[in-house]
């Protein structure tokens, strides 16, 4: 790992972040939302697997870089408009850290390989992609979960179930057994439905 050059992509990766206009405790402070969770996901990373390279650390604290700037209201509001925000929103993060990464002095092939993790390019083939899908997944069910079911209240539970399982089948078997093991920190008030999904 080249220490330098990775330091300052993660200072240009929370300078971008920081000016998130959005804002979200977590549960000490106030943080810009990108900004935490950026943090968010670099510490899920060194928790799930510390010996992981200074590139695909990079691909995983910019996965949600300046998502701000493509707001989901910029287009339609149906299943069609989704899809195509979010594969817009893939193209947007991977160009949006290729270029700090290029601005720093990072060689192609690194700035390659990043921008295919960023950009979800090769699920179940590409394992730097499939890390990153191990590390958004834990995230979400640990952090974001909960209140994802609080604004929510119109799903009955066969539709939780379909949303816990697609999270779910994202993940290798071995960020399956992390999350089972005890060093997620599964919400509370969920594991029940969590468990019936996933049984």
């Amino acid at each position: 790992m080249n220490q330098t050059l990775f330091k300052q992509v993660c200072t240009l990766i929370d300078d971008a972040n920081s000016k998130d206009p959005n804002q979200e405790s977590d549960g000490n402070k106030d943080w810009p939302k990108e900004l935490l969770y950026s943090h968010r996901m670099a510490d899920m990373l060194e928790r799930f697997d510390p010996d992981s390279d200074d590139v695909i650390e990079l691909a995983i604290r910019a996965q949600h870089i300046e998502r701000w700037k493509s707001p989901r209201s910029d287009f339609p509001m149906n299943k069609k408009g989704y899809y195509q925000w979010r594969t817009q929103l893939y193209q947007f993060h991977a160009d949006t850290l290729g270029k700090l990464m290029l601005e720093a002095g990072y060689d192609t092939s690194d700035i390659e390989r990043a921008k295919l993790a960023v950009g979800k390019k090769n699920l179940k083939n590409n394992l730097d992609t499939q890390l990153l899908e191990n590390i958004s997944a834990m995230v979400f069910i640990e952090h974001y979960m909960l209140e994802f079911v609080e604004n929510h209240p119109e799903y009955d539970e066969d539709k939780w179930i379909t949303i816990i399982l697609r999270t779910w089948n994202k993940m290798s078997e071995k960020g399956q057994e992390f999350a089972l093991s005890g060093a997620l920190k599964l919400p509370e008030s969920l594991i029940p439905l969590i468990k019936k999904s996933i049984s």
